[in-house]
Parts: structure tokens; sequence; C-alpha cells
């Protein structure tokens, strides 16, 4: 029996709705016929109604009864009653007894009479709705008949309210039933105004058209000063209900947002509305100039598309560096497409014709073609920029590094006997790279006198970076009171860099006056804070008469300042201290920290150029061990290797071995030397190249870089002594033995040349700066007063808001330094970079 009720309470209830429903549909006519006395005794105070008062309906008032009768329910909706009075024949009074009274109709808020309409006027629903609204919002939509009184109430609402400006050709219309349906929501919100002179619209700067209906936002909201205009934006589309509402729910919206999160999942008005959301990607260096470009382009598009500031240092986008603008459409299942545009007249014609897309992505698939000779620079930029990205949002400590502006630079060379600069780019990945490395090298020589680091931001201040000849991007200088700069072209790690900026600081060379002070030199007597980066001394020594060997020697001591320490002697008894060493002048003297003896090394020749290349070379290690860094120094001797690879130090029995036999080469013929796959991983990658797989290490390789690139692998089953080496490399020479592979004839180059930055952009920085053109019309823009830039600090401003911020700055959207990776000019450069 419970499941019985169970299943018929469904049906009960359904036919009690309908029993409800019955009279409703009995009701065909909304109208309500009253007498006088039942009308005036049910009005309502505040409630409206509009009544028509008749004695009978004559043939020609029937049209205009229908139409109060259609009317009925739209004006329901507003709460306003319609009613039909039916007037006695014999009631004289002031509705039902004079005959003039009898053609017209009625409106009354409560008792109180607000209007009289001739029956004529209220031809239809939409000149009803139209005319009874106009009436009952008399203080939310201002009539206005010339130009004076609608600057009137323009002035009055500047800095307070906002004005929708409305051209109707004629009242009744359908687009003045559509502008009163608005106003009835949102007249406490903005300030309607009505006009029906054409003139109006030639006195505001819009086209005259007498025959169309014209609506105008006015932001009066954002203009403090009397004597500042209200930007204006039009409503583009037909005078609807649905179009007006949407204009104004978007006028409402934040003039740019600002996302911290997946674009694919960031919804905004715009998107829910049907229309585009376009994003400036941006990060942390440029956000003031992408914020200022966001707001000029959003300006541009109110009405038309949505515009947000996105940040690459908050969201990871798996997208190309170079893109600048992503586009978002509202259609499901559309991916955003992330572009490269040049100025913000792209931006625009990319939201105005859809059809522009799909050209610029054809564009940029045309430039990435002819960038494919260029990939493995791309992989390389872009193993930089992953691990740039990777500690993008980890604060570096700046505090102890100055930074030098176009105005303090020259200033900041005099604070300090010494001043090192990074010149960088705050957009490029390996500068960003290089700075937090100098970051940690600031922390090193904290506290050393005499030392200033400071840094230039080449893409804020050209200027600089041009006077100083600065031509790529990093570039670390050192300045010293007097002298020419030093620069710096070593690995940029910490330690090397730290090295450099430390070695520095003595003079190179350092004149010796005494054989006393010489002896010290080479015993490594320098200053504590030098020891643990002096590695090796070098001595110059020669007689008083030797002044071209001398010229020679300090030329080649300016080439080398930083790198190594360098003395000179040359006083009269520089012979015997020469002799004391087995050599005779012009010498050098070279000794090695941690290592007694000194070696005497004559001169033969006396360039600077060769004297530089013999100091490196006898600095390089008997039995080095290879390492990332220093595999450069060794290439460049363009001699064959001889690798023992191992996993860990190498044994005391090799290590011994193999130390005798470089000893024992004849003016080093190769180079013996070995790699630790734990401290170089990369030697995994070296020994696949020679072999396919890894041998079972320690392994004994020969390979000729320079020469045929054969690779060789000493035997495995002999034991590794220099007599068994010796006599493998007799067979090697002989072309008894049998190569394990042969490395590619190319040579090793850099896939493309250093970049000279300053030939790709000139001192306004015409392709990487944002160029925000101006159309015409938009002079309220272009004329903005001077002054300071303020920083924003809430995430999402109305158009008021940072309308307000944008008047601040000067010439928004206008030679700006930004947008991140900027909105780069697209013209084709031969050998670019992929960053670019």
């Amino acid at each position: 029996m419970p499941a019985q009720k169970d299943r018929w309470f469904p049906s009960f209830s359904f036919l009690l709705f309908c029993a409800s429903f019955i009279p409703m549909l009995g009701s065909t006519s909304l109208l309500q016929e009253l007498s006088p006395q039942e009308y005036f005794s049910s009005l309502q105070a505040g409630r409206a109604s509009l009544a028509y008062f008749s004695h009978n309906v004559s043939p020609g008032a029937q049209p205009f009864l229908e139409q109060i009768e259609n009317s009925v329910e739209a004006l329901q909706d507003y709460g306003i009653s319609v009613v039909k009075v039916n007037c006695p024949k014999e009631d004289v009074s002031r509705y039902c007894g004079k005959e003039n009274a009898l053609r017209k109709a009625y409106l009354f808020r409560g008792n109180m009479l607000i209007r009289e309409f001739p029956t004529d006027a209220l031809f239809d629903v939409n000149s009803i709705v139209a005319n009874v609204l106009f009436a009952l919002l008399f203080n939310e939509v201002k009539y206005v008949e010339t130009l004076t009184d609608l600057q009137n109430i323009e002035n009055a609402l500047k800095g307070r309210s906002n004005m929708v400006f409305v051209y109707v050709p004629a009242t009744g219309t359908a687009e003045h039933r559509a502008v009163m349906e608005v106003a009835f929501v949102y007249g406490t919100v903005h300030q309607f105004v009505l006009t029906t002179e054409a003139t109006l619209l030639k006195d505001t700067g819009d086209e005259p058209d007498a025959s169309s209906a014209r609506l105008l936002f006015c932001h009066c909201q954002q203009a403090t000063d009397v004597a500042q205009p209200c930007r204006k934006t039009p409503l583009e589309q037909d005078l609807t209900v649905l179009n007006i509402h949407r204009h104004l729910k978007l006028m409402g919206a934040p003039l740019v947002t600002e996302v911290a999160e997946d674009p694919e999942k960031v919804s905004t008005v715009h998107l829910q509305l049907g229309l585009p959301l376009v994003f400036i990607l941006s990060q942390k260096e440029t956000y003031e100039a992408d914020r200022r470009t966001a707001e000029f382009l959003a300006w541009q598009l109110l009405g038309k598309a949505g515009v947000a500031l996105l940040s690459r240092d908050l969201v990871d986008l798996n997208v190309l560096l170079q893109s600048n603008v992503a586009l978002k459409t509202p259609d499901e299942g559309v991916p955003i497409k992330y572009l490269v545009l040049e100025d913000t007249d792209e931006v625009i014609t990319l939201v105005e014709d859809k059809s522009k897309v799909e050209q610029i992505q054809e564009d940029e698939d045309e430039e990435d073609e002819d960038e494919k000779e260029y990939d493995n620079q791309d992989v390389q930029d872009d193993q930089v920029v992953e691990a740039v990205s990777r500690d993008k949002k980890r604060e570096l400590p700046l505090e102890q590094i100055l930074t030098l502006t176009e105005e303090t630079f020259h200033s900041a060379m005099l604070k300090a006997a010494q001043t090192v600069v990074l010149f960088y780019a705050s957009w490029e990945a390996v500068s960003l790279a290089v700075l937090q490395s100098y970051t940690e090298v600031a922390d090193h020589l904290k506290g050393v006198q005499g030392v200033l680091l400071s840094r230039v931001n080449c893409w804020d201040w050209p200027g600089v970076c041009t006077t100083e000849n600065v031509t790529q991007f990093p570039t670390i200088k050192i300045y010293k009171r007097g002298e020419q700069p030093l620069m710096y072209n070593g690995m940029l790690g910490t330690e090397e860099l730290t090295s450099f900026i430390m070695l520095s600081r003595v003079s190179c060379p350092l004149k010796l006056m005494t054989v006393d002070e010489a002896e010290g030199y080479l015993r490594g007597e320098l200053p504590t804070e030098l020891s643990s980066y002096h590695h090796a001394s070098v001595l110059g020594v020669f007689s008083t008469a030797m002044s071209k060997a001398k010229e020679a020697f300090i030329e080649a001591g300016s080439i080398l300042s930083g790198h190594v320490t360098m003395g000179m002697y040359f006083e009269d008894d520089a012979l015997a201290l020469s002799r004391k060493y087995a050599v005779s002048p012009p010498a050098l003297l070279l000794a090695r920290s941690g290592d007694r003896s000194v070696e005497g090394i004559a001169l033969s020749k006396d360039s600077a150029q060769d004297i530089v290349q013999m100091i490196r070379y006898r600095l390089l290690d008997t039995f080095p061990e290879i390492t990332v860094q220093n595999l450069p120094h060794y290439l460049q001797l363009r001699k064959p290797f001889l690798i023992l690879f191992s996993d860990g130090d190498v044994g005391q029995l090799e290590s011994k071995e193999m130390l005798k036999l470089a000893k024992g080469i004849p003016q080093q013929a190769f180079i013996p030397c070995w790699l630790n796959l734990k401290n170089t991983p990369v030697g995994h990658g070296v020994l696949k190249a020679y072999f396919a797989t890894v041998p079972s290490l320690p392994v004994v390789v020969w390979v000729n870089l320079h020469a045929g690139g054969q690779v060789f692998k000493f035997p495995s089953e002999q034991s590794v002594t220099e007599t068994n080496i010796l006599s493998w490399l007799e067979k090697l020479k002989a072309g008894l033995e049998i190569p394990s592979s042969t490395l590619s004839e190319e040579d090793w180059k850099p896939p493309l040349p250093a970049y000279n930055f300053l030939q790709m952009m000139d001192t306004t920085a015409p392709e990487f700066t944002l160029r925000a053109s101006y159309r015409h019309g938009d002079g309220q823009e272009q004329q903005q007063p001077e002054g300071s830039e303020e920083t924003a600090t809430v995430r999402e401003e109305t158009p008021e808001e940072a309308g307000v911020k944008a008047e601040k700055v000067q010439s928004p959207g206008r030679d700006l330094r930004g947008t991140a990776p900027r909105l780069a000019g697209r013209e084709k450069q031969a050998k670019r970079h992929s960053e670019l």
C-alpha cells in the first residue's frame, strides 16, 4: 500500500497543478476594466498605472485599445498596471466629462497624475512602453535639446559617475523602448541622456546619421578635471535591449585583467558574452611597460575584446619564447593561439579580422622554415631558458649590486678603485642566468674593500651600452681609474668570475724592484685575500736594454690580467737571477702554487701574442682532468687526445703510469688527460658517440679531433702502463690498428656567430619597442598630461580606475620598453636567435 501511494503522488501533483492553472488559461485578456470609483479606490502609493477613460468604444479608438491590450504584459514586467476605465454616461468629472479628455491616456503613480498622453502618440506597443517608462524615469533619463544642456550634465558627472548618451530619430520607436527598458535597470548606476537632435551627434564627435539611433558610453567618472573631456565608447550594434545590456556589462568590466593561472582556465565577462580575450605576455622586468601596453590596447578594443596581462613569471607556458600575444576565442574546443605581433595595430586588426589569425600563423610558419638550419642553436638556447625558468620564482638578492643608469654610470666609476659592470638584457635568458651567478659573486666579495659590483640593463639604457661598445649580452667589464676597461671573456660561472675580479686587482705585470721581491713573488708571496685564487706565478726577466721584449711582455700582461699573476724584473742583476734557473734574459720563470720548483723558459719570440700563447700553454697541467670548463683551452692546442675515462678518481697505478708517460713525451706531441664521469657526466655521451654503448671502465681512448676524427680504443686485456701505451701508439702510427669509429669532419664551430645587438636596434629600439599606433579620432589618447608613473597595486581595475592611472603616465602605449619578450619586429633577419 505505501508503494501504491508513492506511485500515485506525482500524478496527483500534476492534476493539482493543471487545476490551479485553468483559471489563468481562461483569462484571455489581461486588460482590466473598472469603473472610475473602483479604479481610484484601487490605486496604491508608489505603484504606477496607465488608464484610459471611455464612455463607449468608438470604431476610431479600437486600434488604440488593441495596442493598449497588447502592451499590458510588457508593462506588468515593470510593475505598471493597465486599466480601461468605463465612464458612466452621466459622469462629468475631469477624466470622463470632457470629449478632449477621452482622447488621452493618463499615467498615475499612486493617486498622483504623472503625464497625459495623446492617444495618437501611443500608436503601438513600442511607443506605449517607451513613453510610459520615459515619463516614470524622468530623473534617470534626462532629455536635452542643446549642446549647453549636454555639457552641463557632463560636467556635473565628471569624477562621480558615467553617462549613457543616446540619440533616437524620434521617441516611441523600438530603439527608444530598448533604451528605456535598460535605463529601468541601470538608471541608478549610470546617468542616461536622451536627445532627438541630430546636431548633437556631430558636437559629440560621432558621425551624424539622422536616420539611425546611436548610443555612446561616456567615461566621465575618470575625468577629474572639468576641462578634461569624457572618453566615449560607441555601441557598434543596433540598439536592442540585449545589445545595450551587453555593452554596459562590458563597460563595467575591468579594463585589464591580470592573470596568474593557466590561460585555458581563464573566464572573463568578455568570453561569457561571446567576445575574444587578448593576452599580453609579460614578465617582471617589463611589468610597468606591459601594463601601459595592455591599457592602451584595452581602450582601443573596448567593447570588441577583453585584454589580460599574463605574467610568464607566474605561469609556466609551454610556448615559444618569442610569442608575445595570445588570443582566446569564446568558441568551445578552440585552443589558444600564441602569436608574434609587431605593434598594436596588428593586435587590433587581429580582433577585427579573424582571417588575419591564419595569415599571421602562416607567416610565422614560413619564418620557422627559414630558421630550421639553426635548430642546434635553438636547442642550446632553450636549455638556458629552461634553467632560468626553473628558478624564475626565486627572488635574486640584488641589494649588493648597484643599478646604474645613463645619469649615474660615469659618477659610479669614481666611487671605488675597481668597478665591475655587468651589461645585460633583462628579457634575455643567458643574461638572466649570468645575473644569478653575479649575485653569488657579490656574496663572495661582500666586505672586500675597493670593489664595487654594478649592473646596467641595456634594454632600458641602450645609450650607455652603445657608448661602452657593448655589442652582445651579457658582457662584463672592469673599470679602474685612469685605465682602459678590462673585458672578461672567460667562463661565466661564479668561481671563475670571482677569481678574475680578485686577480685583476693586482697590477699585471707587477714591477719588482729587488731580487728579494722577485724571489718572494716566485714563492707566492701575495696579499692573503688572493691566496685562494692564485695558482701560478709568471716572472719575466729582462735586461735594461731589452725594451722591445719588455713592451711585448707588458702588453701580454694587459691581455692576461685577471687570469694569471705576472711579475716583471729588469734591474741590473737580472742576469744573475735568470742564471740561477738555467736561462738567460729574456726569459720566463714559472712557479706553480704548491710546487717548490721553478721552471725557466727562454723567450725566443718577442711579440705579445706569442708570449700570451706560451704562458697559456705552460700553465696547462701535465696530466689534466678534462672538464667542461677547461676543454676549450686544450682544444686550442689542436693536438690529439689520449684520454683515460674513469668512473671516479684514477687509480694510483694508472695515474703514476700516465703521468710518467706525459712527462716523457717530446714537446707534448699529444695531450695525455683523464675524464671523471662522476664529475663530468657528459662523458657518458662522449663514450656513446665513440662506441655506441659505454664500455667497461676504466678505458683509454686515442682521438684526433683535428685530423680525420678517428677513435681508437686501447686493448682492455692489457694493463695501463707507460710501456704498453707507447707500444700501442707505435702500432697506431704504423696503421696496424683499426679505428673503433670515425667522427664527423664538420668543424666544431658555434651554430651561429655572436650577436651584435646594437646593429639590430637603434637608440629608440624600434624593433623591440611596442609601437602603439594611434588612429584618426583618438586625439584624447594622444593628449596625455605628463606625470609620474604609478605602480599597480590591485589585480583588477575598472575602465574608470585604470583610465585615471593611464592619464598619469606620459604617452601610454608610445615608445615603450616592453612587452616581454616584446611586440618585437617580425622582419626576417639573417641568422637571428630564437629568443627574438
